[in-house]
């Protein structure tokens, strides 16, 4: 349990067996707080959310069978956004604009960390707004996959560059 003021938050985590690969998803009673891929150290994960919440995660897969069934809908191309809740505690600053705006990128499409800084009104924070899709706590959900570099490459991203062109073309296939 983590304690937030007077609200007392329960933290939780579930893995999911997915098309690609295994993820590990965390959140509190405030909503997800991470989903991590299965090229991360899921332990050295658990470890980094207990020591930022202040509490150990149990298992609990139950509580998280609505975000598993979201994320099994959106990667079998059965689902297109999310219902689901971000704990706001871990979108923080400037990277946290970034991220909360992620969804606006439609389905299917791309935009350029340029055009996402110039939305955001900070037209020369393309490298803030890289380092806020590096460090999004809650990939798919929050989709920094459709941010690509002003090239068209696909750029970097934390469940690898494979990942990202499923991601990408799974979008692309099941827009039309």
């Amino acid at each position: 349990m983590v304690s937030a003021g007077t609200e007392v938050l329960e933290a939780s985590y579930r893995i999911l067996q997915t098309p690609i690969g295994a993820l590990l998803v965390a959140s509190t009673g405030r909503g997800l707080v991470r989903i991590a891929f299965d090229n991360e150290d899921f332990d050295d994960v658990l470890d980094t959310l207990s020591q930022t919440l202040g509490a150990g995660l149990s298992q609990n897969p139950e509580r998280l069978e609505d975000a598993a069934r979201q994320i099994d809908e959106y990667l079998t191309g059965g689902r297109r956004t999310f219902d689901l809740t971000v704990d706001p505690t871990v979108l923080v600053g400037f990277r946290g604009a970034v991220q909360a705006d992620l969804p606006a990128i439609a389905y299917g499409t791309t935009a350029t960390y340029s055009q996402v800084a110039a939305r955001l009104g900070r037209p020369r924070a393309v490298r803030a707004v890289g380092s806020a899709c590096a460090t999004n706590p809650v990939p798919l959900v929050l989709p920094c996959h459709r941010v690509v570099r002003s090239d068209g490459q696909l750029g970097g991203y934390r469940g690898g560059l494979a990942t990202k062109a499923f991601l990408i073309a799974l979008e692309a296939d099941t827009a039309r």
